[in-house]
């Protein structure tokens, strides 16, 4: 959805966040042009930190875009900040198996009608040690394969300055660096019309993450290990999937 169709609270949530955001942060955005367009786009960030929804919702609102972020259906029942969140365009999306199908059919909802939903892939904040993409979860896989929408990956590198989940400290210094940039849509057409099976979703996914990865590399000026899981050991990584590229030297 375009800006010019907000409504009083999501721009009173832009005067709240937009101007902290502009003196927090030193900004060193590209590729906003791959967000363009009134059409209904599913956007993937790598997940650094709890900063990163401030960072994404600048950088995708002054990309032109109101971001639709997912959140727990029972905070959307919390009295008053429930509506305010509604009001807002965000997504209620209920949890575990039983709801899924339900959850799909809403996001879903939101991308046909033109919503820039924004999906982190990870499902949480990277357990990485040194904050490189994980594994994902199925949910950006499954609403591409169901609504055909370009998937949108945009690499941050500087939110955990702000907010570091590895030591949980806070800085409320200004002009923090923060790079985002986004990149054209994800190739994901040799799956276009596929049955949502698990080879299928996790291949998908990889190919997401991959992507992602390999953007962040370049922001970082570094060689990406493989794709990660929580359960690996730090040094004791497999080998890659999904034509996945192992760092210099070997994966270890």
């Amino acid at each position: 959805m375009a800006r010019r169709r907000l409504g009083f609270w999501s721009r009173f949530a832009v005067l709240l966040v937009k101007p902290t955001m502009t003196v927090w942060t030193r900004r060193a955005w590209s590729g906003m042009e791959h967000l363009a367009g009134d059409s209904g786009v599913i956007i993937v960030p790598n997940h650094l930190s709890h900063a990163d929804p401030l960072v994404s919702a600048h950088f995708i609102y002054d990309a032109g875009r109101w971001p639709r972020f997912l959140g727990k259906a029972s905070v959307f029942r919390v009295p008053v900040i429930g509506r305010i969140l509604l009001w807002c365009q965000q997504i209620p999306v209920e949890r575990g198996t039983v709801d899924a199908a339900r959850s799909l059919e809403t996001l879903s909802a939101a991308v046909r009608s033109g919503g820039a939903v924004v999906i982190y892939p990870e499902g949480t904040t990277t357990r990485h040690p040194d904050l490189w993409p994980m594994r994902a979860k199925t949910g950006a896989a499954r609403l591409a394969l169901a609504t055909g929408a370009p998937v949108i990956p945009v690499a941050m590198w500087g939110p955990e300055k702000i907010f570091d989940p590895r030591t949980k400290k806070l800085s409320l210094r200004p002009r923090i660096p923060v790079t985002v940039v986004a990149g054209p849509p994800v190739d994901l057409s040799r799956w276009a019309g596929a049955t949502p099976g698990k080879a299928t979703l996790d291949e998908m996914s990889d190919a997401i993450m991959l992507r992602l990865r390999d953007m962040l590399a370049e922001i970082r000026q570094e060689t990406p290990p493989p794709l990660w899981s929580p359960q690996q050991r730090r040094g004791a990584e497999p080998g890659d999937r999904a034509g996945q590229r192992p760092p210099a030297g070997g994966a270890a």
